[in-house]
């Protein structure tokens, strides 16, 4: 699997959402100033030959769907992601975040407390 870029997250982000879609469904969902229909014609082509996108064509037309689903590429994007800026620590990770953001005791307690939670349940 590879890394996206902006624009090519922007585009999964929506196909995710609407699940299938042709260019002109997945261009509606854009915020202004939207992009032309052949910027993102040739995005999704790019994903596809990625390996992120399939499609059904009906004549010239194609619905576009993923291949790849969301959750996977989130763990595909955090563990580069960890490894790149963390050396690989999630400890590290979570580490810098609570000290980035002037956690005291009480409020890594209740994290680590929902953390605990989420993964009980899985």
């Amino acid at each position: 699997m590879k890394e996206l870029t902006k624009a090519e997250e922007q585009v999964m982000q929506i196909l995710w959402q609407i699940e299938k879609g042709f260019v002109k469904d997945v261009l509606s969902k854009m915020s202004e100033p939207k992009p032309a229909y052949n910027t993102v014609s040739t995005i999704i082509r790019i994903l596809e030959k990625k390996g992120f996108v399939g499609y059904k064509a009906y004549g010239k037309t194609h619905e576009y769907f993923p291949l790849v689903d969301k959750t996977s590429y989130s763990n595909f994007y955090l563990k580069n992601f960890i490894g790149g800026y963390f050396g690989g620590s999630f400890q590290k990770l979570v580490s810098f975040f609570a000290q980035e953001n002037d956690m005291d005791i009480k409020e890594f307690e209740s994290l680590a407390k929902h953390v605990g939670d989420d993964l009980k349940e899985d």
